[in-house]
């Protein structure tokens, strides 16, 4: 099966012939051009990843830091994604702020397709509501 097929002069990537990390990848991009389109000039410069699991602390007993979106059915203990605001590195340069979705956690929690790229929805939404100090919902309001 090829990767990719020209449908109406537009490259269109193959389902099938994907792995799991792309099509999990172009849930994420799904969800961000949508938010893009309403928030463009605030989001302008912000930095989107995907990261297949996060880094958790070894101790049972520490605390996820105040950035991470965690599961709460779950005690808060497994992180579904993380806001990292603007900051400085090592050099003293200024670093973009980076909303980072953890890819197997949310797969393991989604039914199919459709509630997979549902719950990655509602991760990016809540990172970027966080990002811009605003609620989910004015982010991303829910259809009547």
């Amino acid at each position: 099966m090829p990767p990719v097929v020209n449908i109406g002069g537009r490259d269109v990537r193959v389902p099938a012939s994907q792995t799991r990390g792309q099509r999990f990848d172009d849930l994420v991009l799904d969800a961000v051009e949508d938010l893009e389109q309403r928030w463009g000039q605030e989001l302008q410069g912000v930095e989107f990843a995907v990261e297949d699991v996060p880094a958790v602390p070894l101790r049972n007993d520490a605390a996820l830091d105040d950035d991470v979106l965690a599961d709460q059915t779950c005690g808060g203990a497994v992180p579904l994604g993380r806001l990292l605001p603007t900051g400085v590195d090592e050099q003293g340069r200024r670093t973009a702020p980076r909303v980072v979705v953890y890819r197997r956690p949310l797969e393991a929690r989604a039914a199919d397709r459709l509630d997979l790229a549902d719950l990655v929805r509602e991760v990016v939404v809540e990172q970027v509501a966080r990002l811009l100090d605003l609620d989910p919902d004015d982010v991303d309001p829910p259809v009547a």
